[in-house]
């Protein structure tokens, strides 16, 4: 647990550090005006690549879980690209991505509490919304 709390902070410190816990600087960059989130986004995903290289050499099994490390794969399919479409049209109405959103209401946006109620009501939905059509679809089986 104290893991997790500090991979946060570092977290929510870089983000807040490079200004991308501002939705202005998320907006211009949504409007092609400022690409700073681009290559905020590229140096993540290059440190978080080497350690997802470098760490299963290192460790054995996960630090948090002990589960052995295993790649994880989605198949591209249509709930991909739908919810992918989803979650874009919410990061650019709300101009803020879910972990930025954190980050900015640390950094005093209280505004952005409604971003965040909409997040969990948004994916509450979708829970009960998968959970009914998940019983529609092994719905009781029939006596033949």
């Amino acid at each position: 647990m104290p893991l997790i709390l500090l991979g946060g902070l570092i977290f929510g410190f870089g983000l807040a550090y490079s200004h991308m816990a501002r939705p202005e600087v998320v907006l211009d960059f949504l409007q092609f005006d400022d690409f700073g989130l681009l290559f905020v986004m590229f140096g993540a995903a290059i440190v978080t690549g080497i350690g997802f290289a470098v760490m299963p050499r290192i460790l054995d099994s996960a630090p948090l879980t002990g589960d052995v490390y295993e790649r994880r794969l989605k198949s591209f399919d249509r709930n991909v690209l739908i919810g992918g479409g989803i979650f874009g049209v919410g990061w650019g109405v709300s101009g803020i991505c879910p972990g930025a959103a954190y980050a900015s209401l640390g950094i005093g946006n209280v505004t952005i509490l409604w971003a965040l109620v909409g997040m969990f009501a948004g994916a509450y939905l979708q829970g009960v919304w998968r959970s009914k059509h998940t019983a529609a679809d092994f719905g009781p089986a029939s006596a033949d």
